[in-house]
């Protein structure tokens, strides 16, 4: 006859709220002498956590202060120029014996600068995304990217000596017409300095789609400019976007080049053969201490430089804005 069976031994009991092992609501333990619980909450890392928000906090009261400080400035300007006389005049002509506060020279040569360089820009380095991301060998792309860089580290005013001395020279001999000091030349060079940044940010979008994404695309029999086309760009839309504005934002806010090189002329015109003035040549120019302070000439660079803050405020709302209306439907 077999012997009787041992007895089954008796269950452990739960353990007790607060016991070791104990798992909390995201997931740790929160058990007494818990490692990862110490760390979480140890003084040095709440001493980074304070840092880190410190410095957040900072960028966001700096941003706060800068608007602040040109909205206090702007109040003596529009003490003597009214907003009707200041949106609705179309003359700006601060030096002259007869004053003319209209902002819409300078707001006409700051777009049309802008535009030329996007027209240039955009095209150009969301190509050389596609090629850089898609079609480029691994050897290719470790050097080609870094050298397409390298030009977002030349400095600007040798980009305007460069547009003044070689690029107005070479379209002189093709455009009739055409002003010592230009919106082309200076148009076509901010759209040089700035492909740097929308091949890099295009190119950063167009990785950041998944694998699998282009590989359902080939399974189904797509070719690669298919691909390319119908489902990688698509994906990468709002990356793609948002480098398209970031990199508007900063030709609207390029001083140099356009100083040198597209003249000093407040003109209301869409030609691009004439001398403009943008919004940052003027704030530079008036600021160079030719002219005294409290006067209401030097008071208008920051009534133009609230326009100007507004202007890259406004479109990087809309950046931000598309990329999350973006990112909820994909």
């Amino acid at each position: 006859m077999d012997p009787p069976e041992a007895p089954p031994a008796p269950a452990a009991p739960p353990p007790e709220s607060g016991d070791a092992g104990e798992p909390s609501a995201d997931g740790l333990s929160t058990g007494d002498g818990d490692l990862t619980q110490n760390l979480l909450y140890s003084p040095t890392e709440r001493a980074v956590e304070y840092a880190l928000g410190a410095c957040a906090l900072l960028s966001v009261l700096t941003t706060l202060g800068i608007a602040a400080v040109l909205v206090i400035e702007s109040i003596p300007f529009f003490a003597e120029v009214s907003l009707a006389s200041f949106f609705g005049e179309m003359r700006w002509t601060p030096e002259y014996a007869s004053q003319h506060f209209g902002i819409w020279p300078l707001l006409s040569g700051t777009l049309l600068i802008t535009g030329i360089a996007a027209v240039l820009a955009l095209p150009l380095g969301l190509m050389s995304a596609i090629y850089i991301s898609e079609y480029a060998p691994r050897s290719v792309r470790a050097w080609l990217k870094p050298a397409l860089e390298v030009l977002a580290g030349v400095p600007t005013v040798v980009y305007g000596y460069f547009a003044l001395t070689f690029v107005t020279p070479l379209l002189d001999t093709f455009v009739p017409g055409l002003n010592t000091y230009n919106a082309l030349s200076a148009g076509l060079v901010v759209g040089v300095m700035i492909i740097p940044m929308v091949a890099s940010l295009s190119e950063d979008a167009l990785q950041a789609v998944p694998r699998s994404i282009r590989e359902g695309g080939y399974a189904l029999g797509a070719t690669k400019i298919e691909v390319t086309g119908r489902v990688v760009v698509p994906g990468a839309l709002g990356g793609i976007v948002a480098g398209f504005i970031l990199a508007i934002s900063r030709a609207i806010g390029e001083t140099m080049i356009v100083t040198i090189a597209a003249g000093q002329q407040a003109n209301l015109t869409a030609d691009p053969t004439q001398s403009v003035r943008t919004m940052t040549a003027y704030i530079a120019q008036i600021s160079s201490g030719d002219v005294a302070q409290g006067t209401v000439v030097y008071d208008s660079i920051f009534a133009v430089g609230l326009v100007l803050f507004l202007i890259t405020l406004a479109l990087n709302l809309f950046a931000n804005d598309f990329v999350r209306r973006f990112q909820e439907r994909y």
